[in-house]
């Protein structure tokens, strides 16, 4: 099975393992499972660590060669996840949280989640 790992469970995978639930974790360490992360969760983390955003304190350069070197795969972002947002509930205003449910729909991949108000978009998510 394929999961899209949202951007604050791929920041705790990599620095405070903690704060993941124990159902991300048996997910996650699956090893029959493919796990993806966005170019968005890239983006994001560079803008807002940037901004001095207490709890997106990593480097995003490095957490994408982590990624990488861990056999996660990288998902980009096309016209046609962009073209999906507009189709989405306005359930939740955070861009980034909105193009990740449009990728994950449009790809047919269960978006693994922490947030609350993300799970609340119909489509392939899963609450962790």
């Amino acid at each position: 099975m394929k999961f899209l790992i949202d951007t604050h469970l791929l920041i705790w995978a990599a620095n405070e393992p903690e704060k993941l639930s124990s159902k991300a974790v048996s997910l996650m360490e699956n090893p029959e499972h493919e796990l993806l992360f966005s170019a968005a969760s890239i983006w994001e983390i560079a803008i807002k660590n940037g901004l001095g955003r207490d709890d997106f304190k990593v480097d995003a350069r490095l957490l994408r060669r982590g990624l990488l070197d861990n056999d996660y795969t990288e998902l980009a972002i096309t016209s046609a996840h962009a073209v999906f947002v507009e189709s989405l509930p306005l359930i939740h205003k955070d861009p980034f949280d909105r193009i990740l449910v449009a990728q994950a729909t449009a790809e047919g991949i269960t978006l693994l989640t922490a947030d609350s108000t993300v799970a609340k978009y119909p489509g392939p998510i899963e609450l962790v």
